[in-house]
C-alpha cells in the first residue's frame, strides 16, 4: 500500500469508530432492524434516481450489500440492542479483519507473507487484551451479544471479498448501489420480527433532545460512515490486496473505545490505551512495504529498472479473481 492510502485507511478508521456513537444515539430512537431498513433507503431512493451504474457484474454488487449492508448490520445493530457495550462492540466486530485475511486466502487464494501475518497476530492480541481486561472491568459481556457482533464481523468479511473481486473502476458508485441491496429484506425482517406498531413508535417524539440525537446520528451513519467512509473503503479494496487493507479495520475499536469514553462515558484506562498503541503497532507492521519493495521503488525513481512487481501483483489479482466461492479459471 502506499503512504497515501495508508493514511486514507486510517481515516476511514476514524470515521467508522465515532460510527458506533452515531449508531448508539440512533438506537435510542428507532428499533434496530427498522434502523439498518432506514439507513440505507435513505441513500438508496437518490441512488437510483441519480447515480449511474457502477460498472461492474451485479454479483459482485449483490454479495457486497447482504455481507456489508446487510448481515453486518442487521447482527450488529441487534448486539447493541440486546446490550452490548458501544466500546466493546467496535472491538469485537473487528474480527472482520483476520476473517478477511483467512477468507482472503482460502477462496480468494491471495499469498499472505510472514510480514503480514506477524501484523495481524500483533494487533489480535492488542484487541484481545483489550477485551480481557473489558471483561474483568465490566464483569464478562453476554454471551449473545459478543455472538452476534461476530457473526457481524463475518458478513463484513464476506462484504470485503465482493468489494475486492469486484475491482469497481468508479468505487463511491459501487458503495451507493450496494445500498440499494439492504433496505427491502431488513424492512422485511423489521416488520416480522419488530411489527408495524414499534416501527411507529421510532417516529414519536423526534423533537425531544433523544429523537433529535438520533436523526443527527442517522445522518452521520449515512453521510460519513456509509458514502465516505465505506467509499473510501471500497477505493482501497479495489486497487489494494484485502490482507494489506483489512489490518486497518482493527483501528476502529481504538476510536470506537476512545470516543465511547469522552462521549458516552463509558469507562477506559492506561492499559487499554497501552493494549490499543499495540493494535496500531500490528497494523504497521502488518502494511508497511518490505525493504526489497522500497529499494525496487527508490531504483525505479532513480531511473533503474525495478523488479517486476506490478507483473507479480497482476498475477496474483488474476490469480484471486479466479477463485471466489471455489470458482475454476475457464
Amino acid at each position: 500500500m502506499s503512504t497515501r492510502d495508508r493514511l486514507l485507511a486510517c481515516l476511514v478508521a476514524v470515521c467508522w469508530g465515532l460510527n458506533f456513537i452515531a449508531i448508539h444515539l440512533s438506537l435510542e430512537q428507532f428499533p434496530p432492524f427498522f434502523l439498518v431498513a432506514l439507513r440505507f433507503a435513505v441513500i438508496a431512493v437518490p441512488t437510483v434516481l441519480l447515480v449511474p451504474r457502477p460498472g461492474v457484474p451485479w454479483r459482485w454488487v449483490l454479495g457486497y450489500g447482504v455481507g456489508f449492508g446487510v448481515l453486518q448490520f442487521l447482527f450488529l445493530y441487534l448486539a447493541m440492542a440486546v446490550g452490548m457495550p458501544t466500546g466493546l462492540a467496535s472491538l469485537v466486530l473487528q474480527s472482520s479483519a483476520p476473517f478477511t485475511v483467512l477468507l482472503a486466502g482460502v477462496l480468494l487464494r491471495e499469498r499472505i507473507s510472514a510480514r503480514q501475518g506477524l501484523g495481524v497476530a500483533v494487533a489480535i492480541t492488542g484487541l484481545a487484551g483489550i477485551a480481557v481486561h473489558r471483561a474483568d472491568v465490566d464483569g464478562g459481556a453476554l454471551l449473545l451479544p459478543v455472538l452476534l457482533t461476530l457473526c457481524g464481523g463475518l458478513g463484513w468479511a464476506l462484504g470485503n471479498l465482493a468489494t475486492r473481486q469486484a475491482r469497481a473502476p468508479h468505487p463511491l458508485r459501487l458503495t451507493l448501489w450496494m445500498s440499494v441491496v439492504p433496505p427491502l429484506p431488513m424492512l422485511a425482517v423489521s416488520l416480522v420480527v419488530e411489527g408495524p406498531a414499534r416501527i411507529g413508535d421510532g417516529f414519536t417524539g423526534l423533537g425531544t433532545t433523544t429523537g433529535l440525537l438520533a436523526l443527527g446520528g442517522l445522518a452521520y451513519t449515512v453521510l460519513v460512515g456509509t458514502l465516505l467512509g465505506s467509499g473510501l473503503w471500497a477505493a482501497l479494496m479495489s486497487r489494494n490486496p484485502s490482507s494489506s487493507v483489512a489490518p486497518f479495520s482493527m483501528l476502529v475499536p481504538v476510536v470506537g473505545i476512545a470516543a465511547a469514553w469522552v462521549l458516552l462515558g463509558e469507562p477506559t484506562s492506561g492499559t487499554e490505551l497501552a493494549w490499543g498503541a499495540l493494535v496500531v503497532a500490528g497494523v504497521l507492521v502488518g502494511s508497511a512495504r518490505p525493504a526489497a519493495h522500497r529499494r525496487q521503488l527508490r531504483g525505479g525513481a532513480a531511473g533503474q529498472e525495478p523488479a517486476d512487481h506490478r507483473g507479480q501483483q497482476a498475477d496474483d489479482d488474476d490469480d484471486a479473481g479466479a477463485h471466489l466461492l471455489g470458482a475454476q479459471r475457464g
